[in-house]
């Protein structure tokens, strides 16, 4: 890609279903895509030490992380024949059951979708600078790296 693009990635609390099934649907004026390839990524109200995670609050070092979303943009571009692909991710609040990151590729075929869809996810859990504080039940919490 030879011109960075702007891309708007963080969205302020959960990703809405809407708001995918929205996104889905803008694409299918584009009739030379084949296939999509999607990732969600759920909060899940996973026990620890006897405490369920009812919430997991996410931040981020923002500037930074929008350094590292544009960087892995232009890699999937270079790296896989791809039309389209947006990334999106939550900050702020995001209660178990909801979606906090969205990762959706478009190409010709399939291979190329789902290859730069696994790629993208990948980067972004190990490269992003984006963590979440888990909320119990209890109203205890505690930090971790986003995964």
């Amino acid at each position: 890609m030879s011109e960075k693009k702007s891309h708007k990635v963080f969205v302020d609390g959960a990703i809405s279903p809407a708001f995918i099934a929205d996104s889905i649907s803008k694409h299918s004026s584009k009739k030379n895509i084949g296939a999509h390839s999607l990732f969600l990524g759920q909060v899940r109200d996973d026990k620890i030490d006897g405490q369920n995670v009812i919430a997991i609050e996410y931040t981020a070092y923002r500037e930074m992380a929008e350094e590292k979303f544009l960087e892995i943009r232009e890699d999937a571009f270079e790296s896989h024949s791809i039309i389209c692909m947006h990334i999106y991710h939550s900050l702020g609040l995001v209660k178990a059951g909801e979606i906090s990151l969205f990762v959706f590729t478009s190409a010709v075929h399939r291979k190329d979708a789902i290859d730069a869809c696994e790629m993208i996810v990948e980067r972004i859990k190990k490269e992003v600078p984006v963590w979440g504080k888990e909320l119990m039940d209890n109203n205890n919490s505690q930090w971790k790296k986003n995964d």
